[in-house]
């Protein structure tokens, strides 16, 4: 069998983390994430992993970009497939942001549900070690590339559906500020999920000012910014 290179076993020992970190979860951090178990999980001895970082806390630093940079899909797939049908048979602008509100990882409920597959799980590790971050610059910059890559992909999914129902961001909004604006929510709600707090529900009745139905409060905050920011082409 050919000998592992540097840069595999790098890879190896980072996989190695990144499930362990999955196992027990954001709350623990990369600091409970110890290079002795991670060796010994990977069956390998500790000078494999000394010849690539001088110690733990390297490894820790390493592993964190990791997990930041890991996506298991695209995010603007998930939230395009979701509305796809409904933009296709031109359902009501309302039922479009209650459905794609929903795609978001926002309950706490939903934290714990693994049926909800590793996307929803490494959005939530990745944020709690964005927050986390501090001033570590090479966290910092993974964090950077992660919210810039997701802005950029969020920016043409709104303007799709801007085109798709004729609406246009008022003066002097730009698209950027909206989708800003949304990530900023978004975020929030999931930090709160992180904490274990639950997702606030509404059950609205026909006949009131708002929309009615079943909507997450994420969903009508949503809502709220999508008439702030946009406006239907007269």
């Amino acid at each position: 069998m050919a000998r592992r290179t540097g840069e595999e076993t790098r890879a190896l020992l980072l996989r190695v983390g990144i499930e362990m970190l999955f196992e027990r979860g954001a709350a623990a951090g990369v600091q409970h994430i110890r290079l002795q178990d991670v060796l010994r999980r990977a069956g390998l001895t500790t000078g494999a992993a000394y010849r690539l970082w001088t110690d733990q806390t390297e490894y820790q630093r390493d592993l964190a970009v990791a997990m930041i940079d890991l996506r298991y899909s695209d995010p603007i797939a998930n939230a395009s497939a979701a509305v796809a049908p409904l933009i296709a048979r031109q359902a009501p602008i309302d039922e479009v942001i209650r459905v794609a509100a929903e795609t978001h990882a926002i309950d706490a409920e939903q934290k714990q549900d693994v049926s909800n597959g590793r996307d929803t799980q490494a959005f939530l590790l990745a944020l709690a070690l964005r927050a986390a971050g501090g001033t570590a610059p090479e966290l910092r910059e993974a964090s950077r590339r992660r919210h810039e890559d997701s802005i950029a992909g969020f920016d043409v999914f709104y303007q799709r559906l801007m085109d798709a129902y004729g609406w246009r961001m008022k003066t002097p909004y730009r698209i950027r500020d909206f989708t800003e604006a949304m990530a900023a929510l978004g975020e929030g709600f999931a930090i709160r999920a992180l904490q274990g707090i639950a997702h606030p529900r509404l059950d609205l009745e026909p006949g009131h000012e708002g929309p009615d139905g079943r909507w997450s409060l994420f969903g009508i905050a949503v809502r709220g910014l999508v008439h702030e920011f946009m406006t239907p082409v007269r």
